[in-house]
């Protein structure tokens, strides 16, 4: 049973992540587009936490270098929407069987898939690479920093369990059905931002329903709140100074609440990735946060329905047969 706090908050977590945000803060003046993507470049380090241990802290820069890559395999599979749809599904059967081979294989599930499905929003470009740069460059950055913190004792809070066997090839190939078909309709409805839906189907199912309903409602919730903030800066229109303050406090609240059981991470990195967007589209910003909630809650619909509606339809099924049959 996971005993932590619902909102937890730790002044020592917020001053690291201010430290986290010191590039997005001091580019902010000069290029504000440029500081917001230093800003999401560090968001890794901040949502993944600092383990107590500095050499387990190695992970960090693993995690940042793991994410970029996925990234740009989204937006290479992304320049073919049928390679695209097919190779997400894929990717998400593997990715879960190879899930119960330890802590690799999970971090290969719970983190790169979802950053391959987030990058179908990205061609490849230089602007995606210097994006994905952004990624690797804060994560050695903030692993720097963590090498500074001091070392503690603390008992870690374990991975939550995988199913074994049979059992994760059918989830792997639900969630590969659900994200699958998030990147088709996103291809077929032309959405500009066909990962956001993907994305949101790779972070929020799980194999285990009680996981895959509270992370539904809190990304639902949190991702509307993040975008809705976003919106209000953007309307608002403050100096790019200003607005950098606003990233590092972000990020500094990103890792505060780390250690917070509710799934609020999402709020604040879609703060971040409609603020870049906002500063760089001349669409007015009611737009974007209309598309950012219309797509999430795409996403966490076809979650709940492939990670919860489905197997109960077979469940369903399967009882009736044997009732029939005996």
């Amino acid at each position: 049973m996971d005993d932590r706090a619902g909102l937890s908050w730790r002044w020592s977590r917020f001053g690291l992540g201010m430290l986290f945000a010191v590039p997005a803060i001091v580019v902010a003046p000069f290029d504000l587009s440029l500081a917001v993507a230093f800003g999401i470049g560090v968001v890794p380090a901040a949502a993944f936490g600092m383990p107590p241990r500095r050499r387990s802290r190695a992970i960090i820069p693993v995690v940042g270098v793991l994410s970029a890559m996925a990234l740009l395999l989204g937006s290479v599979l992304a320049a073919s929407p049928v390679i695209a749809v097919v190779g997400v599904f894929v990717l998400a059967v593997l990715a879960s069987v190879n899930a119960t081979r330890g802590r690799g294989g999970q971090l290969l599930l719970v983190l790169a898939l979802p950053m391959t499905g987030i990058g179908l929003s990205f061609t490849w470009s230089p602007v995606t690479l210097g994006f994905a740069a952004c990624i690797v460059a804060g994560s050695i950055y903030a692993w720097i920093l963590m090498l500074l913190w001091p070392e503690r004792d603390e008992e870690l809070h374990p991975p939550p369990p995988v199913p074994r066997g049979r059992a994760m090839l059918v989830y792997g190939i639900l969630l590969g059905a659900g994200a699958a078909t998030a990147a088709a309709l996103g291809f077929l409805w032309d959405l500009e931002h066909v990962g956001w839906a993907t994305g949101a189907v790779l972070l929020v199912m799980r194999p285990v329903r009680g996981q895959l309903i509270a992370r539904s409602i809190g990304r639902a919730v949190s991702v509307l709140i993040g975008a809705l903030a976003a919106a209000v800066v953007a309307v608002l229109d403050p100096a790019d100074v200003v607005v950098g303050i606003v990233v590092g406090l972000v990020i500094g609240s990103a890792c505060a609440i780390q250690e917070s059981r509710w799934y609020l991470v999402p709020g604040f990195t879609t703060f971040l990735a409609l603020t870049l967007i906002m500063s760089t589209s001349p669409e007015p910003p009611a737009e974007r946060f209309v598309e950012r909630a219309v797509e999430t809650l795409l996403g966490v619909g076809l979650a709940l329905f492939f990670g919860a509606v489905v197997p109960s339809i077979v469940s369903l099924l399967a009882r009736v047969r044997r009732r029939f049959s005996a």
